[in-house]
């Protein structure tokens, strides 16, 4: 489920103070009920990028991903030259000194995102290519159950006019065929691993 702004802008998170000229593109309900602990293994099923049976099998999904990246080697999207610390600086260098000197965490295995800090409660990477430099933020939240779940925001920085449009352009895409096929797998996975979470 899509949530309103104020569901990232309202929250004390830290990835507030080094995106300011970041744009907050969505805002997501994670299907992860948990405890007040249980980020580290959202985190941890994220940046692990497993291939097993709650992988993501929307032949829609997998289709929209064939073409953009297609289209990036066609267009030089997604060469080294584009990326964080090429294009762009890593946000790291923006981190105040005590968020520099937490984990970093570990980068997503199946996605070119780099990791930038874990906390107790929230975790955020970056990417970035021709077109956009994002974030992906990962908050823990209190839910309406007295539980907590998963929230994901995604703020980005388009590389100019036409990539603003560009990311007009694909949004319609995002929501109807990669979002919801990506947090059903995610909520499968977290089904799934209950047992191994409740080990501890």
């Amino acid at each position: 489920m899509r949530l309103p702004s104020t569901a990232h802008t309202s929250r004390p998170w830290r990835i507030h103070e080094v995106t300011g000229d970041f744009h907050l593109e969505d805002v997501w309900v994670l299907p992860t009920p948990g405890g007040p602990d249980d980020l580290h293994h959202l985190v941890r099923q994220i940046t692990n990028g497993r291939n097993d049976k709650t992988t993501i099998d929307s032949p829609a999904y997998r289709a929209l991903f064939a073409i953009r990246w297609k289209l990036g080697r066609w267009f030089g999207w997604d060469t080294p030259r584009t990326g964080v610390g090429a294009r762009v600086r890593t946000l790291r260098d923006r981190l105040p000194a005590d968020l520099r000197e937490v984990p970093r965490g570990s980068d997503p295995q199946s996605v070119p995102f780099s990791s930038l800090y874990q906390l107790h409660d929230e975790w955020a990477a970056e990417m970035a290519n021709r077109t956009v430099h994002a974030v992906m933020h990962i908050g823990w939240v209190p839910d309406e159950s007295g539980g907590y779940r998963g929230q994901m925001a995604v703020l980005v920085k388009p590389n100019g006019a036409f990539d603003t449009l560009y990311m007009a352009a694909i949004r319609p895409f995002r929501y109807v065929g990669v979002y919801p096929a990506l947090f059903r797998a995610i909520g499968r996975r977290w089904q799934a691993s209950a047992d191994e979470r409740r080990r501890g």
